[in-house]
């Protein structure tokens, strides 16, 4: 009885045991995964000239009561308003307000001694001349800043092309390796398409209120760059 009660120990042991090495080999080609997937991306660009100005007006105030301060640059925002909305028109410009702030002043002391102001008014559109010629006529403010960008429509065009550019690199390329590695043909796993645009920076403006009240209106002068739309497609491939 006790021979048979070992034998019977000994076989379940061993049914257990080989069990167990099979679950294991079963997980660790699991957690191996897919065979020949590789990585890799691909980009593509396309440019154009900016079509987008965006123009800031701005002015400043300083005094010893902060309600008159605030109450200055009211009155200066709704006069530029007041003259620029007279040429605004949808796409090819557009206005709307900017910063608006009231700040203390300090002394040597650490005590207030004044308030200062600044507030802008902003203008955007593809109509160049109509900006410029807008924001001298609004005297009440003087042009702070200037910066050029894609219109929504130009971007999307050139996104597309960029866009497809990308692909057939990637395509071209997953092919290209699959072959390197004597492999014929390859499958798509995953795939990702980011982008992202780049393009000349803002320009600042150092007129001051004083001297474009002497001078007359002029518009500023403009000159856009060029805007580049840049696509990159990532993703992995299994090459059989």
């Amino acid at each position: 009885m006790l021979l048979n009660t070992s034998v019977a120990l000994a076989i379940g042991l061993g049914w257990t045991l080989a069990q167990a090495a099979g679950t294991q080999n079963v997980a660790a080609a699991t957690a191996a995964g897919p065979a020949n997937v590789l990585q890799l991306s691909a980009s593509g660009q396309a440019e154009a000239p900016q079509d987008l100005l965006t123009l800031t007006l701005a002015t400043t105030r300083e005094g010893t009561d902060a309600a008159a301060v605030q109450g200055e640059l009211s009155q200066a925002v709704d006069q530029a308003l007041a003259v620029l909305r007279k040429d605004v028109q949808a796409g090819q410009m557009e206005v709307h307000t900017g910063e608006f702030s009231v700040l203390p002043r300090y002394d040597r002391e650490g005590r207030i001694n004044g308030w200062q102001g600044r507030a802008s008014v902003v203008l955007q559109g593809r109509d160049f001349a109509r900006i410029t010629q807008a924001a001298a006529r609004a005297s009440a403010m003087s042009v702070a800043g200037m910066g050029f960008g894609l219109s929504r429509e130009q971007r999307e065009r050139l996104e597309g092309q960029a866009q497809a550019q990308a692909i057939a690199r990637f395509r071209a390329k997953a092919g290209e390796i699959a072959r390197a590695f004597g492999l014929g043909d390859y499958t798509l796993r995953e795939v990702s398409v980011s982008s992202d645009e780049q393009g000349d920076a803002p320009r600042p403006y150092g007129l001051n209120r004083m001297a474009m009240a002497a001078a007359a209106p002029v518009a500023p002068p403009v000159e856009p760059g060029r805007g580049i739309v840049h696509v990159t497609v990532s993703g992995s491939i299994q090459a059989r």
